[in-house]
């Protein structure tokens, strides 16, 4: 009920204004604030206010506010905690696993042969030159990218 009188007195105040505005010649801004002052008493006749205002003098929607700003809380404290303990998901899992004795990438070290070659011992000598040779092509690609910039 109060609020219904509030906006009934702001829109009265408003069309007020605009007669006066309208009265010194000032029609478009006369229209601009007849338009304002009639939107009030509109949300009073269409039941909005009324449900704002149930909404508002209500204690479970409050408390309902309350719990979803603690639910935001909450989730801002454990991002920033994650921001702080260092890294991703990914990256402290893979320190956990290395932390346990895991390898992050257990054939890392093994030449890629194929799954059938490693840990056999029938690799065939023209495989080893091949790759005895291929470090050494890398360097000499290298050698000749700094002697040709005078390095």
């Amino acid at each position: 009920m109060l609020a219904e009188t509030i906006c009934s007195a702001v829109s009265a105040a408003g069309l007020g204004i605009a007669a006066v505005t309208a009265w010194r010649k000032r029609f478009l801004a006369a229209t601009r604030i007849a338009a304002y002052s009639l939107v009030p008493i509109a949300l009073v006749l269409t039941g909005i206010v009324d449900w704002v205002a149930g909404i508002a003098f209500k204690p479970s929607v409050w408390l309902g506010f309350g719990l979803l700003a603690v639910a935001w809380l909450l989730f801002m404290t454990t991002r920033a905690i994650e921001r702080r303990g260092g890294g991703t998901r990914k990256e402290r899992r893979a320190a956990a696993r290395a932390a346990h004795g895991e390898a992050v990438a257990p054939a890392a070290s093994a030449p890629s042969l194929g799954a059938g070659l490693q840990g056999t011992g029938a690799q065939p000598k023209a495989k080893s030159r091949q790759q005895s040779a291929a470090p050494g092509e890398d360097f000499s690609d290298i050698e000749a990218i700094l002697k040709k910039h005078g390095i």
